[in-house]
């Protein structure tokens, strides 16, 4: 049926009074404005970026998830598109010191005959240090291994998750004279000696991420028996992906909801 004009010529021929006619048209009209709107709102809500960006290590010990730092993008960037590009999976942990890190990313360990050193594979490039007072070295950090060059740059490529122990407030102190040369700010002490970590790497390392869930994978790995050269008995292989935007918004809910999700 063809919908007729509400006009005062098609109303002569009517039961229906101009008034009643008018606030028909304008419900009508309220009625489409509030379908806009609501399918704004879902469509601002399903394209709605998460906050930050996440990656999957998976191993045959587990899996945890790790949030990547917006405070540190060169080195956040680098490992997004390395972990696009496949560029870990098959790798090795190939160095793990207990109460300490574990360690992956060398290439060299995809095809490494058993007790083989390694630990010195690369990707042909450093990333220069970004250091932030506020990304210090607790249990469950992900930071990028380097060298001894002058410039702290990391390697393109290497990286450590952080085991670390619990310190005491003696402890601490003399990290701070020995190692640091420079106090740590009182929050991050009460950290260390809660959590735990590995405090004389601050500032010295470039701390790019955290694990936000499946923290005690790291546990598992730091806890297996090594050789000489720190490279664990039994090879544990990873995979890394990064979460798809669903999942990185599921994740942050999940986060949010247990008042853990970083700003």
């Amino acid at each position: 049926m063809m919908r007729q004009a509400c006009t005062k010529e098609w109303l002569k021929g009517s039961d229906i009074g101009w008034p009643a006619c008018t606030a028909t048209t304008l419900n009508l009209k309220m009625k489409r404005l509030f379908t806009l709107l609501l399918a704004f709102a879902c469509f601002h809500a399903f394209a709605a970026k998460p906050k930050h960006q996440y990656v999957r290590i998976s191993t045959e010990l587990g899996d945890c998830i790790v949030m990547l730092y917006k405070e540190t993008p060169l080195h956040t960037a680098n490992f997004i598109k390395l972990s696009k590009d496949h560029f870990y999976d098959g790798t090795l942990f190939h160095r793990v010191i207990k109460n300490f890190m574990i360690q992956g990313g060398d290439p060299d360990s995809r095809q490494a005959k058993p007790g083989a050193l390694l630990g010195e594979g690369d990707v042909g490039y450093t990333i220069p240090a970004e250091f932030r007072d506020s990304l210090f070295h607790k249990k469950g950090v992900l930071a990028a291994a380097r060298d001894n060059n002058p410039e702290k740059a990391s390697s393109g490529c290497q990286f450590y998750l952080v085991q670390g122990k619990v310190f005491t407030e003696e402890q601490l102190s003399s990290v701070e004279e020995k190692r640091l040369k420079f106090r740590l700010p009182e929050y991050q002490r009460e950290i260390y000696k809660t959590l735990g970590g590995a405090p004389h790497l601050d500032r010295n390392y470039t701390v790019f991420g955290e694990v936000v869930k499946g923290l005690e994978l790291v546990d598992s790995v730091a806890n297996l028996l090594t050789d000489p050269n720190d490279r664990p008995n039994k090879d544990i292989h990873m995979k890394i992906t990064v979460l798809k935007r669903r999942q990185a918004k599921k994740l942050e809910k999940e986060l949010l909801a247990a008042n853990q999700l970083k700003p």
